[in-house]
């Protein structure tokens, strides 16, 4: 399948007109990790100083030509506003809710764009300047409340997640990235290649940016209105704002745990983040977020740059050859 289509820099300056908020990224690797088989995202770094690159006009006009994929931001720290939410949903009931969730915007007065997916789809609000993250988040939720619709969290594995999932960040924090729309999907096997369009126009590229540019954007002032006197649900705004301490729920006598290895630098979204122990025997990762470690999980992990289980054990002196310890 060719999933190649011309795009130009108007096209990725529409498209940031929408979507960007801020110049960090991540960028899904184009080759599948040697054990999971899963493209992971990371976060690009310049080769010398080994510092974040910006996002730039071109590497949105190659997202959009299918040469890359890249996943975007919604907050941006300094302001603590957003100009998009996103509700992602893949469950068994995920579009039926989507599709409930958008009436009742409609209802309200709101626009929103449905982006198909491999088994549900993300619904996307635009605003007409950035506003208050928690603002948006409140909405929201109360749209879920009124039509029983299941957030994900607080005790449920399955539900409608929220994008940003914060009320807020810290400077030097960036939150949940999620797969920028119109680009290539290459996550799962059997759609790797493909693009999931949205549903209100014909799937060609100027065509999907001019409906998504000739939506109603939801003014500041509307929101307030329509959030006066609400507040984000308490369980969920505790959950928000907590930041996860790395532990394992069990674990066997003589077990490997990579976090008695490692010293977790940050929590970004599923998983911590620290240097890889093999990446820093090479003399790589300086930037020390190569290794992602699951929150929910811990015995999972991975390195972004490739680095093996194998490769990572033998750095930390407890090689996967001595079965015992495995």
């Amino acid at each position: 399948m060719d999933h190649r289509l011309p795009a130009t820099l108007d096209m990725a300056r529409a498209f940031s007109v929408l979507f960007v908020n801020r110049r960090a990224y991540t960028i899904q690797s184009m080759r599948p990790h040697p054990e999971s088989g899963r493209h992971y995202y990371y976060r690009p770094k310049a080769r010398e100083a080994g510092e974040p690159v910006e996002l730039t006009l071109e590497t949105v006009r190659r997202h959009l030509a299918g040469e890359i994929t890249i996943g975007i931001y919604a907050i941006n720290p300094i302001t603590q506003r957003c100009k998009w939410m996103a509700i992602d949903a893949d469950y068994k009931m995920a579009l039926e809710d989507l599709i409930k969730v958008q009436r009742q915007l409609q209802d309200d007065g709101i626009e929103a764009a449905l982006e198909k997916s491999k088994r549900g789809g993300h619904l996307w609000i635009f605003f007409e300047t950035p506003v208050l993250v928690r603002e948006a988040r409140i909405y929201i939720y109360h749209v879920a409340g009124k039509l029983a619709v299941q957030v994900k969290g607080a005790g449920l594995a399955d539900g409608i997640e929220i994008f940003p999932k914060q009320d807020q960040l810290r400077q030097e924090q960036f939150g949940n990235a999620i797969r920028a729309p119109l680009g290539v999907h290459w996550g799962a096997r059997a759609s790797r290649g493909w693009r999931y369009w949205y549903y209100g126009a014909d799937y060609k590229l100027d065509d999907q940016l001019a409906y998504l540019k000739g939506l109603k954007k939801v003014t500041e002032q509307h929101l307030q209105s329509i959030i006066a006197g609400k507040t984000v649900p308490q369980e969920f705004a505790q959950q928000a704002r907590r930041t996860e301490r790395p532990r394992y729920f069990e674990s066997r006598p003589g077990e490997f745990r990579i976090l008695d290895y490692v010293v977790v630098r940050r929590q970004a979204g599923r998983n911590w983040v620290t240097r890889c122990p093999s990446c820093a025997a090479q003399g790589h990762d300086k930037s020390g977020d190569n290794l992602a470690i699951s929150v929910e999980e811990p015995r999972k992990y991975c390195c972004w740059a490739g680095c093996t289980k194998e490769m990572i054990r033998a750095a930390v002196g407890r090689p996967i050859a001595d079965r015992r310890l495995a």
